[in-house]
């Protein structure tokens, strides 16, 4: 299989981006200029362009209408139960939606500009008996100076309410440069709280971090062995900062989102030559704690109902 590939730049800046349409519409390249050679900011693996490779061990995999896992091979929205298929993660739970290794449609495309689509009923039909409606993703992306910008827009084409969540699941390389270290880069997400999990599924329980907890002022990616789940985001004027700086190479990777989404994961690939800081909209098995009565962040667009928000990511 050799998926779609667009490839966008910015003329002025030099900088580049390169997106899977054939999979998922993952941008799975994002270089940037420096005074000895364009730096990667994002990981992949060598062959990852050849859709031979999980979808999720690399770039930015587009998680709808569910991000993270899910308990078990089901949900239940308003009274009904929807079988969601064969999206196992090897220990018995759904795990990251259905766009992120499916073929989308490019809308519009430039030299610095794409836009791609996911609409369930035109291009994945069978995904309306597993999910209690119709949906359909529209992603920009943009390539401006030393910025790569996500523009995303989530429709209801349906009758019938929409449950849904979305999550981005970006791997960006260590180090920022050859120059770095990749232990010696520092880790941030401006968080307050933790989500804690058993059995890889958050409990429902919410709790503070500790004044000053590390990944809340930087740690070192040395220190880190990490797959949690971050909540209580600080934003500032509308926008929550992510960011890894490279002291060695001088370099700051800032990931930036609007208060559309409300958690954080934080996770080490096993390789440890990336780090995912991953913007969600709900906590992961968001339909289960809801049925729990527990706020994790479940949202529902009714009938022609649309959302949208943003992200960026910047090298400096």
């Amino acid at each position: 299989m050799n998926p779609e590939i667009v490839s966008i730049g910015d003329e002025r800046s030099g900088s580049t981006a390169k997106i899977l349409v054939g999979l998922g519409f993952n941008c799975f390249s994002f270089q940037v200029p420096t005074d000895l050679q364009p730096v990667e900011v994002l990981y992949a693996p060598p062959d990852f362009a050849s859709g031979t490779v999980r979808p999720s061990h690399g770039g930015i995999p587009l998680l709808f209408p569910f991000a993270g896992r899910l308990a078990g091979s089901e949900i239940t929205f308003r009274g009904a139960t929807y079988s969601i298929g064969d999206l196992d993660d090897h220990m018995g739970n759904a795990i990251h939606g259905y766009v992120l290794n499916r073929p989308w449609q490019v809308v519009e495309a430039g030299p610095w500009r794409v836009v791609g689509q996911f609409h369930a009923a035109t291009l994945a039909p069978g995904l309306l008996k597993k999910w209690p409606a119709n949906f359909r993703l529209t992603v920009a992306y943009e390539v401006s100076g030393r910025s790569l910008v996500c523009d995303i827009t989530i429709d209801n084409p349906d009758d019938k309410p929409l449950p849904m969540g979305l999550g981005t699941h970006p791997y960006f390389r260590l180090p920022l440069g050859l120059s770095g270290q990749a232990a010696e880069c520092r880790i941030r997400v401006p968080a307050r709280e933790i989500w804690p999990r058993g059995e890889m599924l958050p409990t429902g329980e919410h709790v503070p971090l500790a004044p000053g907890d590390a990944i809340a002022r930087g740690v070192r990616f040395a220190d880190t062995e990490l797959d949690d789940v971050y909540g209580g985001l600080e934003f500032r004027d509308g926008v929550c900062s992510t960011s890894i700086e490279d002291p060695a190479s001088g370099r700051t990777m800032t990931q930036t989102f609007d208060e559309f989404f409300r958690a954080c994961v934080v996770f080490n690939p096993p390789h440890r030559q990336a780090i995912c800081i991953e913007p969600y909209s709900c906590i992961p098995n968001a339909y289960a704690l809801a049925e729990r009565g527990i706020d994790a962040g479940l949202r529902v667009l009714a009938p022609g109902e649309s959302v949208a928000t943003r992200f960026t990511i910047s090298l400096s």
